[in-house]
């Protein structure tokens, strides 16, 4: 094999190792698209012979092939990821929802004292936390 072509087969190599793993670090919670740019059906599976689960639900790729490209993900577990995410999120959320208090709390003492400074910078950072949890709301709550 000469030298360009061997180069070219190890390029192509790597980057079939990648997608595999960019595939298998992408299937968190329930997907919304395949990683091939397919959309996700609700598949359950018929009753056959050897089963001991019929009726199992997942989520798969309409384009689904057996290659490691593509989602089958079992329906059980996608949905427990998803709830850990938005548990993890919902628990974000409310530290800060706690720190807002004691930032008005500060930001009322540096005012008396006349410090503007130190006033401007945690009203912003106020800001920014009601900001955020804005949108963590948003997200926990869609």
């Amino acid at each position: 094999m000469d030298p360009t072509e061997e180069r070219s087969h190890s390029k192509k190599q790597k980057d079939y190792v990648n997608m595999l793993s960019y595939t298998c670090d992408s299937e968190y919670g329930i997907p919304r698209r395949c990683a091939s740019g397919g959309r996700i059906i609700d598949e359950v599976r018929v009753k056959q012979e050897y089963d001991t689960q019929p009726g199992k639900r997942f989520f798969t790729c309409a384009n689904h092939e057996a290659d490691g490209f593509h989602y089958r993900q079992p329906w059980v577990i996608g949905v427990q990821e998803q709830i850990e995410s938005l548990t993890k999120r919902l628990e974000e959320a409310e530290q800060l929802l706690n720190l807002i208090p004691s930032l008005k709390n500060q930001i009322e003492t540096l005012e008396a004292s006349g410090l503007t400074r130190q006033v401007d910078r945690l009203t912003a950072e106020v800001y920014n936390l009601t900001v955020q949890v804005a949108d963590l709301e948003k997200l926990c709550f869609e």
